[in-house]
């Protein structure tokens, strides 16, 4: 039995396909103009890889923030259930996670199996999530996937007080201005999403057993500085941690066809 699981976010779709629980693949894309063609692109490129049609799909489960505007799926659930349920999946003794978007960041904590117990998620503002460090990253000239690998080369990181995605690229143009170095900047903007997740991870009970994900997970210089702020190692999981929203909600629509009996053979 074949299910998929599409996360439409603010700035990736992502798509997972099942065979029977087993991960056959996956795939990450920027999105398109609105989520129904987000969905349905990411969808039929996932599909083509695999060999596959939409009618060999027993049951689609849609997640993320476009996820009511999918025509073609059977049921959705939340990001935060979704991220729950993949990591706790992805990752065996997974607890705790940080997922941190495209516009929003969340703390997420999960019982024995993998259901949300308690979160928290800070969405007033796009400062510390994946739309500022791109606009971040623009403004100091340098390629997004690159301002991970720049910061880690600092050794006298600029301080980023802000709180505020407007104001942060305020102090970065004012750093440039006094003349920093563009990997002293770039870490002190790793270290100011990196305090912004551990403050918000702070409301929440946190157990040792943390996790990532999420596309600011990629930047590893973001990792390490929230790494030393919580005292602990992230738990690396077994898929692109990126695509545990879309994992996650593979695995809620095997749930629903398990539940709803979807594919099963009758027999007179």
């Amino acid at each position: 039995m074949y299910v998929a699981g599409c996360d439409i976010g603010s700035l990736t779709a992502k798509a997972v396909i099942l065979k029977d629980e087993e991960i056959l693949g996956g795939v990450i894309m920027p999105v398109k103009p609105s989520a129904a063609e987000s969905a349905l692109i990411v969808m039929q490129r996932l599909l083509m890889d695999e060999s596959l049609q939409l009618d060999d799909i027993s049951c689609i489960c849609s997640t993320g923030y476009g996820r009511m505007e999918i025509p073609f799926t059977d049921t959705n659930m939340s990001e935060i259930s979704c991220h729950g349920l993949g990591a706790f999946k992805a990752g065996g003794n997974i607890r705790t996670i940080i997922d941190i978007g495209g516009q929003d960041c969340k703390a997420i904590s999960i019982d024995a199996s993998g259901r949300v117990i308690d979160f928290i998620m800070n969405d007033k503002c796009a400062a510390g999530t994946g739309r500022s460090l791109e606009m971040l990253a623009k403004t100091l000239g340098v390629p997004l996937e690159d301002l991970g690998r720049l910061s880690r080369r600092s050794r006298k990181p600029v301080s980023i007080s802000s709180r505020c995605g407007i104001f942060m690229e305020l102090e970065v143009l004012e750093a440039l201005y006094r003349r920093k170095k563009t990997r002293d900047i770039a870490r002190g903007i790793a270290d100011a999403v990196a305090e912004r997740a551990a403050a918000l991870l702070g409301q929440i009970y946190c157990h040792e057993e943390v996790c990532i994900t999420g596309g600011v997970s990629k930047n590893k210089a973001v990792v390490e500085a929230i790494e030393g702020r919580l005292g602990v190692s992230m738990v690396p999981l077994s898929i692109d941690h990126q695509l545990t929203g879309a994992y996650g909600a593979a695995l809620y629509a095997h749930e629903y066809c398990i539940k709803n009996k979807v594919g099963e053979t009758v027999t007179c």
